[in-house]
């Protein structure tokens, strides 16, 4: 098979991570008889800085001619929250993901068995696993919704973000939480704020609506604040966890430390249609760029998810992740991962040695 793939390298490390796992993409296709085409996109603060616009023109349509999209990392300390929207990478971002469609994030959070002590968590909690799927909405939500500022004439500046979601959102995320879970271990817990907030109410009542279809499938409703609760309690109690943007946003950041290290954990956007997105959870570390410091492994574990959701390929995910594994089992760790007295590989070192396992 032949698959073209755009690549957006991105900001600060971005460049880095995103070519060991081209590496793995390569190493793979020799091994299982795949060629590819890559195609460079430039967005982000490098857009901005090339181009003067953090998401240029065209940008999505390039996208769109791919059958999948390979994202580094996005975002500048020059480029943060006080320049103009249009320079600002996050807005690119939130961009992409509109424009493609890409309404379902995946999130997987697995405490690999090599790095157990790294998890921050009780050892007996712990020793229980972790592997959960958080899918999160991606398109809609506050993030999407209206803003305003205004002047008022008692309080000074009053700001209000809009938080509006939909029957059919919330079915379609829904749908993709309850497939996901007949594919592991058939349990869906359903994460919203129903005692507060109306568009959480709608929520419930639609996720009660599609578990009444899927009755294979073993169905909870978590209260947002419980839920970061129990992660840090009982993780293995979760098998695939389903929620809205802003608290799929938080919940998933929390999730990734409870495995180790955010260097770890990869992503897929999806949508109904090609192409998806796939990217490393973490940012772009700008402090670290360029010097051969950085995790690639959640790169590279986002080229596995690239097989498995955008090919249909899942022998090529398990050798992705089985060489990921074995390179871990053997003691090999990036600084981010590595105990006392272990001296820790650089970037190229690690992408080197997984292309080797596989």
């Amino acid at each position: 098979m032949n698959y073209k793939i755009a690549l957006i390298r991105g900001d600060g490390i971005g460049p880095e991570i995103v070519g060991e796992a081209v590496k793995v993409l390569e190493r793979v296709g020799e091994k299982f008889g795949h060629s590819y085409e890559f195609v460079e996109i430039l967005m982000g603060g490098c857009a901005s800085d090339a181009v003067g616009m953090a998401y240029p023109e065209g940008t999505a349509e390039q996208c769109k001619a791919c059958d999948a999209v390979l994202l580094g990392a996005v975002g500048t300390p020059k480029w943060g929250p006080d320049k103009p929207t249009h320079q600002r990478p996050e807005t690119a971002l939130l961009a992409i993901r509109k424009d493609l469609g890409l309404y379902a994030n995946l999130r997987p959070a697995v405490l690999r068995a090599p790095l157990a002590d790294a998890c921050p968590l009780k050892k007996e909690t712990a020793q229980k696993g972790i592997d959960l799927m958080m899918v999160r909405e991606l398109t809609g939500g506050v993030y999407f919704g209206k803003r305003d500022r205004y002047q008022t004439e008692d309080r000074g500046v009053e700001c209000t973000d809009l938080m509006a979601y939909s029957e059919r959102e919330i079915e379609r995320i829904g749908r993709r939480a309850f497939e996901l879970a007949r594919l592991r271990r058939g349990k869906v817990s359903s994460v919203d704020k129903a005692n507060v907030l109306e568009t959480s109410r709608l929520w419930r009542s639609v996720m009660h609506r599609l578990a009444e279809e899927y009755t294979d499938v073993a169905y909870e409703d978590v209260l947002v604040d419980n839920c970061a609760m129990q992660l840090v309690r009982d993780p293995a109690q979760f098998d695939v966890l389903v929620t809205e943007n802003m608290f799929g946003d938080i919940l998933s950041d929390e999730a990734s430390m409870i495995t180790g290290s955010i260097g770890l954990l990869p992503s897929a956007s999806i949508g109904d249609t090609a192409p998806g997105l796939y990217e490393p959870i973490h940012g772009s570390a700008p402090d670290i760029a360029g010097q051969d410091k950085a995790n690639p492994i959640a790169t590279i574990l986002s080229a596995a998810m690239m097989f498995r959701y955008s090919f249909q390929r899942p022998q090529e995910a398990d050798a992705i992740e089985k060489a990921v594994d074995a390179v871990l089992a053997e003691g090999w760790r990036t600084a981010d991962i590595a105990e006392p007295g272990v001296t820790p590989i650089g970037t190229r070192k690690m992408g080197e040695l997984i292309c080797g396992s596989i």
